[in-house]
């Protein structure tokens, strides 16, 4: 198995695979939303929270994939939004079939490191981080492009109005979830459920949600975990100067323009 998963990697990666997204972005109806986010992002835990309000029920890693599943997967969601909507995720760049979504991002350095632990669970990676973040950074380590060049779409998508997109900080998430949830329930149209709030933040807490995982083991579980930390700024302890200049070296004015902030003291550690 993790031989064929490797060659699965590997083909993802190329473009062969261009016709297999076509197919699955097949039967897309006007009412759908999509919650869009590079991996690891925390897209898990959000949708999560929103099964719980706006199905009402407890969620956990069955139900929530299946009702609110991948896109290509989306002909057995669940209606759950007006006009028999369904919410399926995306990791995608922006595509024009993506006429609103919400998009979800998070600061590229905790993204990375968090990329870079599923993919060695997965026997993907290798020890060496140096690497990983390089083709992080210039695209490589998943089927979906740099997380430079996969933000830039959906921002750029955004500004020109291309379709109705909601950003959401994964930072803002975890600092205000219920402000947050209500924003994501006013965008879709769904005030009437967000007395439902409470209880699923309290649901999905990172304890409770390590509890799913461990009643119900993903692909990384018995290599790692698929819940990690869920931490916000977690980079700054973990990279090193010189991997911290690399990312602004690379990634810094889109930093910016979502607000994340270089730590001055890095500036200019890169020999």
């Amino acid at each position: 198995m993790p031989a064929l998963r490797k060659i699965r990697y590997v083909f993802a990666k190329t473009p062969l695979r261009a016709p297999l997204v076509w197919v699955r972005h097949r039967n897309i109806r006007q009412t759908d939303v999509f919650l869009a986010s590079y991996p690891r992002s925390g897209s898990t835990w959000l949708r999560f929270m929103l099964l719980e309000i706006l199905a009402g029920q407890a969620s956990g890693f069955s139900n929530t994939n299946e009702m609110l599943p991948d896109v290509g997967k989306h002909s057995s969601g669940s209606p759950v939004l007006p006009g028999s909507g369904r919410l399926i995720k995306t990791h995608e760049p922006f595509r024009n079939e993506y006429e609103k979504a919400i998009f979800l991002v998070r600061d590229p350095r905790d993204v990375a490191l968090s990329e870079f632990a599923f993919h060695r669970a997965l026997g993907l990676a290798g020890d060496d981080f140096d690497p990983y973040l390089g083709q992080f950074l210039r695209g490589g380590v998943n089927p979906f492009g740099s997380w430079i060049s996969h933000t830039n779409s959906w921002l750029d998508a955004a500004d020109t109005r291309r379709a109705q997109i909601l950003r959401v900080n994964f930072e803002q998430l975890r600092a205000k979830p219920a402000w947050e949830l209500e924003r994501i329930l006013d965008f879709l149209g769904m005030h009437e459920v967000r007395e439902r709030i409470p209880a699923a933040i309290e649901n999905n807490s990172l304890a409770r949600m390590k509890e799913k995982e461990k009643a119900r083991p993903q692909r990384t579980s018995k290599n790692g975990n698929f819940i990690r930390s869920g931490s916000a700024g977690g980079w700054q302890a973990a990279l090193t100067p010189r991997q911290a200049q690399l990312v602004q070296h690379y990634a810094g004015n889109l930093l910016a323009r979502l607000g994340y902030s270089a730590v001055e003291s890095l500036q200019g550690q890169l020999a």
